[in-house]
């Protein structure tokens, strides 16, 4: 059910069962356009209410980026300088109503797509993140540590040059890379190698304990997660040769 006041002389706001994740409605509302065309458009609000609490500059990159394209794609969803809308003939006016509410509440279902659930997304933050710090060219990702049996079995995420051993970095989202990691670490140590390490997760909560002790016993420094840009940025640089 849907309910329709006016808003001022050219819009009609829309009153829909949609709603974000906080209580606030959907901003929608309807403006006559020529040949008897309806936009049916949220005025840019949907993407002003995200800002809030997201960077939505990454709504249009990487895994997100995709997702987001493909969302407007589905949804036959247009844009124009953060403005989302449908234009529509009067007769498919609910139906469209209906599918401008599902399209905003895909691209709302984006802030879930976060370093904590998707896995992919977690590597594009992390080396967007270790970037910033070291620059790209201090920077060896998938390296596979010359000195022990069958190495390509065992890639290390990245490799940096450090001040008294090579530095390996770890990126951990989930539990199965923890215990990889920890598998890693322990042929590392096993064929005697000379490295630092640094174990960097997801979100450190989420990890059982029982992989957490193995971790810690067979790894160097860790860093809880991306949202500690101070101790990523501290932990690394103390480490880290950089040119």
């Amino acid at each position: 059910q849907v309910n329709l006041h006016q808003k001022n002389g050219s819009l009609l706001a829309i009153e829909t069962p949609f709603f974000f994740p906080d209580g606030d409605p959907y901003q929608i509302y309807i403006k006559e356009m020529p040949n008897g065309i309806l936009r049916l458009s949220d005025m840019g609000h949907t993407m002003l209410h995200l800002s809030y609490d997201n960077d939505v500059s990454k709504f249009r990159e990487g895994t997100r980026g995709k997702l987001f394209e493909q969302i407007k794609a589905e949804t036959f969803l247009e844009e124009d300088n953060g403005e989302f809308y449908i234009e529509t003939q009067i007769d498919n006016l609910g139906f469209n109503i209906f599918r401008l509410g599902q399209a905003l509440t895909k691209i709302n279902d984006l802030t879930f797509l976060n370093r904590a659930r998707a896995e992919s997304t977690f590597y594009e933050d992390l080396q967007e993140q270790l970037l910033k710090v070291v620059g790209e060219e201090n920077i060896i990702r998938d390296y596979f540590y010359p000195g022990m049996e069958n190495p390509q079995d065992y890639p290390i995420d990245f490799r940096i040059e450090g001040k008294h051993a090579p530095l390996f970095l770890f990126g951990i989202p989930n539990r199965d890379k923890a215990r990889l990691t920890t598998i890693i670490l322990e042929r590392l140590l096993r064929a005697q190698a000379d490295f630092d390490s640094i174990l960097i997760f997801s979100d450190q909560g989420t990890m059982p304990k029982q992989d957490l002790a193995r971790l810690s016993n067979a790894g160097g420094e860790m860093i809880a997660s991306l949202d500690a840009e101070s101790d990523f940025s501290r932990k690394i640089l103390r480490k880290a040769n950089i040119n």
